[in-house]
C-alpha cells in the first residue's frame, strides 16, 4: 500500500501530462519515494491514453485507467478514488493549474490532525468570462443547493485515507466531488495557494456545461427549488385574491367593473407558464429518481495499464 496517492482526471491534455508526470515526482519524492499516480482518461479523442501508457511502462508508479466513452470530470475523479490504495489521497486537476508543488504543503497541514485539507485559490489565472461563470455558479449552487460551499476552493485537496473509504459509499449518479466531500463532515482545514495558469491549451469547462453541472448538482442535494415553487404559487394566489377583493370593492364603490381583455390574456398566459414550469421541475426530480432506481454503474472502465481488481465501477 502506498502512502500518497495522486488522482487526477484527464481530458484533451496532451501537451501537459509528461511535465505534470515530471513536476508530482519531483513534488513527491522528498516526502515519500512510495507513492502512485492514478490518471482517469476520460476519452478526450487526443492522444492522452498512449501518453499515459508510456509514463505507465517507464515508472509503475503510474496507474492509468480508460473510460469506455466521456463520462464527466467528477466520475473521473470518483474512478481514481475507486482505484487508488494509499494512506493519504491528492486530488488534483491535471492542466497544471493546480500546482504539484503545493502538495508538501497540504500535506504538512493534513499531518497536524486534519482529514482534509482544501487549496484555496487566492486568485484565479483564468479568462475573465471564466471567472465570471465560476462565481455565479457557486452563488447559484450555494443558495439554492443549502450549502456553504467556498467559491475558492475547487478539487485540488488532500485526504485521509478513511474520508476516502467513506467517499466510496456514496453511489449517486449525481455527481460533484466537492459537495460530496463536505457533506461527509470530516475534520478539515484549508490554506491559500497559487493558482497557475493552464500549462497547455484552452479550458473544456464552457458556460454550458457549468450550467448543467450546476442545474444537476442542486437537483442531486436539494428540494429547495421546489420549496421556492410552493413559496411563488403562495405569492401568486395570494396576489390574484387581493386583485379581486380590488375589484369587487371597486364594483360596489364605483358601480362599473374594470374591463380589460388585455390583461387578463397576459395573466392566463403567465400563469401558465408558471404552471408548466413548476411541472417541468417536478418533472426533472422524478427522472433523477429513475435514473437512480436504475442502479447503473457509475462509469465504465474500458482498459487500464494494470491488472484490475475486483473494485466497484
Amino acid at each position: 500500500m502506498p502512502h500518497i496517492s495522486v488522482v487526477t482526471p484527464v481530458y484533451q491534455a496532451e501537451g501537459c501530462l509528461e511535465e505534470l508526470y515530471r513536476r508530482l515526482v519531483a513534488a513527491l519524492s522528498p516526502i515519500t519515494q512510495d507513492f502512485e499516480i492514478v490518471m482517469v482518461e476520460d476519452c478526450g479523442g487526443d492522444r492522452s491514453w498512449e501518453i499515459i501508457q508510456d509514463l505507465a511502462r517507464g515508472d509503475a508508479r503510474v496507474k492509468g485507467l480508460q473510460f469506455s466513452r466521456n463520462f464527466g470530470q467528477h466520475y473521473g475523479i470518483t474512478a481514481g478514488l475507486d482505484h487508488c490504495d494509499a494512506d493519504w489521497v491528492v486530488v488534483m486537476d491535471c492542466d497544471l493549474q493546480d500546482q504539484p508543488e503545493e502538495i508538501p504543503r497540504l500535506y504538512a497541514k493534513a499531518r497536524e490532525g486534519y482529514d482534509i485539507v482544501v487549496a484555496r485559490r487566492g486568485w484565479r489565472n483564468d479568462h475573465p468570462l471564466k471567472r465570471l461563470t465560476s462565481r455565479l455558479f457557486y452563488k447559484l449552487f450555494s443558495y439554492l443547493a443549502d450549502v456553504d460551499y467556498d467559491p475558492q476552493a475547487g478539487n485540488f485537496r488532500v485526504m485521509s485515507r478513511k474520508v476516502v473509504e467513506s467517499f466510496r459509499q456514496m453511489r449517486e449518479q449525481l455527481r460533484f466531488f466537492g459537495a460530496l466531500v463536505g457533506w461527509m463532515g470530516f475534520r478539515s482545514a484549508a490554506i491559500d495557494v497559487q493558482h497557475a495558469e493552464r500549462y497547455h491549451g484552452p479550458s473544456t469547462y464552457t458556460f454550458g456545461k457549468l450550467w448543467q453541472l450546476a442545474a444537476n448538482t442542486i437537483v442531486a442535494y436539494s428540494d429547495k427549488p421546489l420549496r421556492l415553487a410552493i413559496r411563488l404559487g403562495f405569492l401568486i394566489a395570494f396576489l390574484a385574491f387581493s386583485y379581486g377583493v380590488y375589484i369587487m370593492f371597486r364594483a360596489v364603490l364605483y358601480g362599473s367593473a374594470i374591463t380589460g381583455w388585455s390583461s387578463l390574456i397576459v395573466s392566463v398566459y403567465f400563469m401558465g407558464g408558471i404552471i408548466i414550469a413548476i411541472l417541468g421541475m417536478l418533472g426533472i426530480y422524478l427522472g433523477k429518481t429513475f435514473d437512480e432506481a436504475k442502479k447503473r454503474p457509475l462509469y465504465i472502465v474500458m482498459r487500464t495499464t494494470f491488472e484490475r481488481d475486483a473494485k466497484p465501477d
